[in-house]
């Protein structure tokens, strides 16, 4: 028997005792995160904004095996949040769409979620009216049976069944009513996220869509607790990002309830888990933001070349591996020996480090300033 399938549906509950020590970690990371983000400065502030704000378009759909050009992305959010667009690549109509959906749910969190917003959204997704080979219902509700599937042809598994077409849209109108109401507003924003996904996902009303909308519905939730206009245009973290890294956790807990009572306990400590983790890695990436401005601002006028300004700002960007001398030489285009004494003036001025691997596998790092 599916969830829905149960005399007590709509109805769920889950055990407070297991959520009060997660949902309280969440809501102090959120606090530190926006400490953090109040140190940036604009240019920097805008490209903390861009980066995780990419990240959460790109991941949502890779999340549903659709991979997007990060880079067009990139150049969508930045338009329509009045960025700098110098240097970036136009962008494709269906990125475009997909973008849309996303700010929607951000900057107008505070809006009513109607059934026409929802049949717009779903309509961004999909411009052609195909996913993929197949063509899809768009800009309405299914009007066929959903399953659930995964498996090659012959050798299907069902997953899940959602509710029948002839009752999605009275299911839907009892969705909408509580996302709307003071109650939900009310509760913990993180329980209202993670409730609000987890009931949408569980009546899969769209042919298609219907997990990427699930998470704007978080990401719209999440936003409504966020006090002003400029944190409600650019929420800092990528939901969708840490979910895509705990995908396989996400895919078994939903497929669990989908088969339950209604004890939701277990999918909102996830939730709520997955959250902080989005959290954490925002604000590593916000603190190498206000790093990133400290150090330029002490280092600024020093005597530089090129290829070291280029390497230093990547080391404050996220450099992938180990920083040695063949690297540096690589990316700048130059000699090994002009490499190594690139690295040496900067150890020098006290900019580098060692970090203490000798011979081949010397390693370089930026020094504590």
């Amino acid at each position: 028997m599916y969830v829905h399938e149960r005399p007590n549906w709509p109805a769920c509950f889950y055990d407070p005792g297991e959520l009060i020590d997660v949902v309280a970690r969440a809501s102090y990371l959120q606090g530190e995160l926006e400490s953090a983000m109040r140190m940036l400065g604009f240019k920097e502030y805008e490209a903390t904004v861009l980066q995780t704000l990419t990240a959460d378009v790109v991941k949502s759909s890779e999340i549903e095996g659709e991979l997007l050009n990060s880079e067009q992305v990139r150049s969508s959010i930045a338009r329509r949040l009045g960025f700098s667009t110098a240097g970036l690549v136009a962008s494709s109509r269906n990125v475009d769409a997909v973008v849309e959906m996303a700010l929607d749910a951000n900057r107008h969190c505070s809006e009513p979620l109607t059934h026409e917003r929802l049949w717009g959204w779903q309509a961004a997704l999909f411009p052609t009216g195909y996913s993929g080979m197949h063509k899809v219902d768009v800009g309405k509700y299914r009007t066929g049976e959903m399953q659930v599937v995964s498996g090659a042809m012959g050798h299907e598994r069902v997953h899940y069944v959602a509710p029948p077409a002839e009752r999605v849209k009275h299911e839907m109108d009892q969705f909408l009513e509580w996302f709307n109401s003071d109650e939900a507003r009310s509760i913990s924003p993180i329980i209202c996220a993670a409730h609000a996904h987890w009931w949408f996902i569980m009546i899969h009303p769209f042919d298609d869509g219907n997990g990427r909308i699930a998470r704007a519905l978080s990401d719209m939730a999440l936003s409504r607790a966020f006090a002003d206009e400029k944190r409600q245009t650019a929420r800092p973290y990528s939901l969708s990002a840490q979910m895509l890294q705990e995908k396989k956790r996400y895919y078994e807990i939903l497929e669990r309830d989908g088969l339950g009572e209604g004890n939701l306990t277990e999918w909102y400590v996830w939730f709520a888990n997955c959250l902080c983790h989005a959290i954490e890695a925002a604000t590593g990436i916000v603190q190498s933001a206000v790093d990133k401005a400290r150090f330029w601002s002490k280092y600024g006028d020093a005597p530089l070349n090129e290829r070291q300004r280029k390497i230093l700002n990547r080391l404050f960007d996220g450099f992938e591996g180990k920083l040695n001398t063949s690297k540096w030489a690589k990316i700048c285009h130059c000699s090994q020996d002009t490499a190594l004494n690139d690295i040496k003036a900067l150890i020098g001025m006290g900019v580098l480090e060692s970090t203490g691997e000798g011979g081949r596998s010397t390693n370089y790092r930026l020094a504590a300033f």
